[in-house]
């Protein structure tokens, strides 16, 4: 059972959301992993939920697999829509260093995906927002 397994903290694992401007602006979610060790198996699950207009909105759960991450990289978890950004997009991911596993849920409240909130993101190579 879940609660029989140990999960140590995460640490050098994030979210990013990152604006990509090319014929048109595109928002882009990404794993990074800024450890010095590779994170393996790593398994996503994005939804979005929240409120518009006083009715509750929800998302499709969305789940995602990545063989690894490598150290010091990152990798591209899904396309995200700026209509969903009045949401709480949710992100859980779970990954593998070794034979021991971690697991962390990272929220983006409303409206936290905004340019004013653009930092720049080393492995990205580009500004985005980052959940640490």
């Amino acid at each position: 059972m879940k609660k029989d397994i140990p999960f140590p903290p995460v640490e050098g694992v994030y979210i990013a959301i990152a604006q990509e401007v090319s014929d048109s602006i595109s928002w882009n979610v990404y794993v990074v992993n800024s450890n010095e060790f590779e994170i393996e198996n790593v398994f996503v699950r994005s939804r979005g939920y929240g409120e518009k207009d006083g009715f509750p909105q929800e998302t499709s759960v969305l789940r995602h697999a990545i063989p690894n991450v490598g150290p010091n990289g990152y990798a591209k978890i899904e396309l995200i829509d700026p209509s969903v950004f009045h949401l709480n997009n949710e992100y859980w991911i779970s990954y593998f260093v070794g034979k021991q596993i971690y697991d962390k849920k990272f929220i983006f409240v409303p409206e936290t995906i905004i340019e004013q909130n653009l930092v720049p993101i080393p492995q990205l190579g580009t500004k985005g927002i980052l959940h640490r």
